[in-house]
């Protein structure tokens, strides 16, 4: 090698050695290291989902809509529309559609159970509220 690319060869490795050690040691002290061992984290939050309908009573077969929004949940996630019905629980029905970009969504619904339904929206391992509806 020539003198010259010895000399800088020589100088950047004296130069990494001599920061290695700078650049390490706060590295080594992790956040939170002297925290007390009995302090837990809080867990991770959890996806949410609200549920709201455009009505509180209706004629059977008309349509209605539910609508609602996600928190901490990806930007087109699929959401259901389940219905409780009596002896089966809660049955997913045919309606679903995927979030927004800014997590909401908005079903068009035509129930024809009369009586009190209640339902719900479900989607990205999150439950909605019940929401309840009349149908005449």
């Amino acid at each position: 090698m020539r003198p010259a690319l010895t000399r800088t060869v020589t100088l950047a490795t004296g130069l990494l050695l001599c920061a290695a050690p700078l650049t390490t040691a706060p590295a080594a002290a992790a956040p939170g290291a002297d925290a007390p061992a009995h302090v837990r984290q809080a867990p991770p939050k959890k996806p949410t989902l609200t549920a709201k309908a455009t009505v509180k009573s209706i004629p059977a077969w008309h349509q209605f809509r539910v609508y609602g929004s996600s928190t901490r949940m990806r930007a087109g996630t699929q959401v259901t529309l389940q219905q409780l019905q009596k002896k089966r629980g809660w049955v997913s029905l045919p309606i679903r559609m995927h979030t927004n970009r800014a997590g909401a969504y908005n079903l068009r619904v035509k129930l024809g159970i009369k009586g009190l339904n209640k339902i719900r929206i479900v989607g990205g391992s999150a439950v909605s509220n019940v929401v309840q509806v009349s149908i005449r």
